[in-house]
């Protein structure tokens, strides 16, 4: 059986059913049946589909269209269709999409670099909670990747993806308060967040972990 998952340099897979929209309208019913098609490997007809559930607004149907065009599973009618599709389903608040259209303008994937475009549509995401958008807009702030280095917020929108599990965000906010790098020092904070990395699997978390464990005086007992 396929599944929905992405094979391009986006880095996001499709999305196979419409929960974020939780409707029964008719364009929600054709997406479905999309991905059932999908599934079973009829992606003339998914794409069909997709395209007819798209042009009525649903906007996880803009998405999974603009990401068969991407990926070349269907012809593109025109050469920016891909692109506009997925543009429709960032601006009707799409997460995903969002964040899909950030990588675009942050890699220049089939458009002009603009770092400024890249950062808006991961904030965008980012504030839906979107924990990878997250990440890169965190990243952008602390290395100052097209805009002035801020590891103040950087520190934020880290904090916000190691509270919804990102292991790698959680080594790099455990960092940022061991050395005081856009948050105040606090080694029992940094103790608590490398621990959550290590408990993920992270061995260089793990390591630093029991370095912090070990400095008497320091970590939390």
């Amino acid at each position: 059986m396929r599944h929905l998952a992405c094979r391009t340099l986006l880095a996001a897979g499709l999305l196979g059913t419409a929960p974020a929209q939780a409707d029964s309208t008719p364009a929600a019913a054709l997406a479905q049946s999309a991905v059932t098609a999908y599934e079973a490997g009829h992606l003339d007809e998914a794409a069909r589909l997709f395209d007819r559930a798209a042009r009525a607004g649903n906007r996880l149907a803009q998405f999974n269209l603009a990401m068969m065009l991407f990926r070349k599973e269907t012809v593109a009618p025109e050469p920016d269709a891909a692109w506009r599709w997925l543009r429709r389903a960032a601006g009707a608040g799409l997460a995903q999409a969002q964040y899909n259209f950030a990588l675009l303008y942050d890699r220049g994937s089939g458009v002009r670099t603009s770092l400024p475009t890249a950062a808006e549509w991961y904030r965008r995401a980012a504030e839906q909670g979107h924990t990878e958008a997250q990440v890169s807009l965190a990243t952008m702030y602390y290395v100052g990747h097209g805009m002035p280095r801020d590891a103040a917020a950087a520190a934020r929108w880290y904090l916000a993806a190691a509270r919804a599990g990102h292991a790698g965000a959680q080594y790099i906010v455990a960092s940022m308060y061991e050395t005081g790098d856009g948050v105040s020092a606090d080694l029992r904070q940094a103790e608590h967040w490398y621990a959550q990395a290590a408990l993920q699997g992270d061995i260089a978390a793990q390591a630093k972990y029991e370095a912090l464990q070990a400095r008497p005086g320091d970590a939390a007992p």
